[in-house]
């Protein structure tokens, strides 16, 4: 009895396991998605803004066309991704560029000779708030710049309060009788 106790519970804590599994990688998948939705016309591509994302995600050297990307950083989870990607673009869109060529991107991601770019900043240690700064944005603002952003950024409208309905008169104290003998 005791065997089967112990079997059944070691099976179920299994199943357990499995679908928590099962689960993070449908959610990264998702999340990598919808990234590469995202900043494709960043990349200029499907194609690119997936190997851009997945690139940055493993940090590893990858290529867009002829251009070789070398992140400085180490392995960032997809919110770090999203939001070194966020400040690129609005960084380029701020020196009026809306279709950046690949070399473009990798001065603004990995930086140059003279500049460092958002990652180079990162793997130094300065916080995405801190960078965004550096190219005189607000992080938050960055973040909710997105449409499909402004839904996940947008608060909730209260609805309104009902009026409150008027107290009802208190009627008046009687006057008190008088004691007699006072």
């Amino acid at each position: 009895m005791l065997k089967k106790r112990l079997i059944t519970t070691a099976l179920a804590a299994a199943l357990l396991v499995l679908g928590w599994i099962a689960g993070i990688q449908l959610a990264s998948a998702q999340s990598r998605d919808i990234l590469v939705e995202r900043y494709a016309p960043l990349a200029g591509s499907q194609d690119n803004a997936k190997t851009l994302v997945d690139g940055l995600r493993d940090g590893a050297t990858f290529k867009l066309g002829d251009t070789q990307f070398a992140p400085p950083t180490k392995k960032m989870g997809y919110g770090n991704v999203d939001i070194s990607l966020a400040i690129a673009q609005a960084k380029l869109s701020a020196d009026g560029v809306s279709s950046p060529t690949a070399e473009q991107l990798k001065s603004v991601l990995i930086g140059t000779s003279t500049s460092p770019g958002v990652l180079a900043l990162r793997a130094s240690g300065e916080g995405w708030g801190q960078i965004a700064n550096t190219y005189g944005f607000k992080l938050g603002d960055v973040m909710r710049s997105h449409p499909e952003r402004a839904d996940q950024f947008a608060r909730a409208s209260r609805p309104e309060k009902p009026e409150r309905p008027e107290k009802p008169e208190r009627p008046e104290k009687p006057e008190r009788p008088e004691r007699p003998g006072r």
